[in-house]
């Protein structure tokens, strides 16, 4: 028996994946898995019987991710499951600043008296001109689930696209169009592209990393959208490059204070993901996550331990074990089944900076005993047992 809390309404089509082995609970104290979107993590106090954390989307600032670690807390979260309704929204988003769409729309409404308005606008419509996408080069950065959607709509649309990302995967390589112009720095994309998007995650060497000196080397009036996250752009190096017209448009779902008083803003309210498929796709992946976790021990796309999955248990037993990544741990755990007379017919181990995570096939039940030795290792975080 499983006990799980939702911290947000998930969608039901997500929560209908869990069986009668999860019973859901209004005390996050006692919930052993967490479902979340939006709401705070950062001031709750974490129970020492939380095992995991899904987000029900791609961000997750709003999650203390060092202090899960450090308690054996793994956290998932759902990459690509928002993806197209973020593409969707993006390219609007382009449409939106290549043609006054807006500003005409504003004029009919004010002018919903004027019982020649058939006749007038043929005079109005010369101040809402723009052009047309087509033929004009789109740069990507971040070819991850969204940007590769995102590229391939652009080449699509008959725009010229380059793309840039260091840590491009394989998988995501082949799922490019043959057409899109891959550049190896950010260098090619700010001096080539007159509307250049940004899908990187939040990082500390991505924190502002569109600022005065990337818009110094752009096309004037170029057009800089931003579906990922608000902090990616310097807000005063933006201003002051919306105010010379080195930036001709700032398209943004992430509307601050600041922003919102500049010239030459687009800005949604953080609309990206917020899609009746989006929220689906996202819910249905959080929970398989959690319960394949809670099941079977298996992680996947966890954004504070490695990625590390055995398939379903065909052994006696299993256990795993959250600990630090420090030498020696792996031997220690190996004497202490060796000093119950017990066998490991399988072990998976993987390792993601500070942390590691291992899960053990045994040829015997796992006890309490076992697991109460192996948390008395130094450096152990959590120990589970699985079966």
């Amino acid at each position: 028996m499983f006990h799980y809390t939702c911290l947000n309404p998930i969608a039901a089509v997500g929560l209908d994946n869990l069986t009668e082995e999860y019973v859901q609970t209004e005390d996050a104290a006692k919930a052993e898995a967490i479902l979340v979107r939006s709401a705070s993590m950062h001031d709750m106090d974490l129970p020492g019987n939380l095992c995991a954390v899904a987000r029900a989307g791609a961000g997750v600032n709003n999650i203390p991710l060092e202090d899960c670690a450090a308690k054996g807390i793994v956290v998932f979260n759902t990459p690509g499951a928002n993806a197209n309704g973020v593409k969707e929204l993006l390219i609007s988003g382009m449409l939106l600043a290549a043609r006054d769409i807006v500003g005409g729309i504003q004029w009919v409404e004010n002018n919903a008296e004027d019982e020649n308005i058939n006749k007038s606008m043929e005079k109005a419509k010369k101040n809402f001109a723009g052009s047309e996408l087509k033929g004009k080069k789109l740069g990507v950065i971040g070819l991850g689930a969204i940007g590769v959607l995102v590229a391939n709509a652009g080449n699509r649309l008959g725009m010229d696209v380059y793309g840039v990302d260091p840590y491009l995967s394989v998988q995501n390589a082949l799922s490019l169009s043959r057409d899109i112009t891959i550049c190896k720095t950010y260098e090619e994309i700010y001096k080539n592209c007159d509307y250049i998007t940004i899908h990187v995650p939040l990082l500390e060497d991505t924190k502002g990393m569109l600022n005065g000196e990337a818009f110094r080397q752009m096309k004037d009036g170029v057009v800089i959208l931003n579906y990922a996250r608000d902090t990616l752009v310097n807000d005063q190096d933006m201003k002051q490059a919306l105010e010379s017209g080195k930036v001709g448009k700032y398209v943004t779902d992430f509307p601050n204070a600041a922003v919102v008083k500049m010239p030459n803003v687009i800005a949604t309210p953080h609309l990206g993901a917020s899609t009746e498929e989006s929220e689906d796709n996202c819910a249905v992946m959080a929970v398989q996550q959690i319960r394949d976790f809670m099941e079977n021990g298996n992680i996947k796309n966890s954004v504070n331990y490695p990625n590390c999955d055995a398939g379903k248990c065909d052994t006696q037993g299993r256990i795993t074990v959250a600990h630090r990544n420090i030498p020696k741990m792996l031997t220690q755990f190996t004497n202490v089944f060796s000093s119950e007379g017990i066998n490991i017919s399988h072990m998976t181990n993987k390792s993601r900076g500070d942390y590691s995570y291992c899960i053990f096939d045994i040829d015997s039940d796992s006890s309490e005993e076992l697991q109460k030795k192996l948390e008395a290792i130094d450096g152990v975080l959590k120990v589970r047992v699985i079966k």
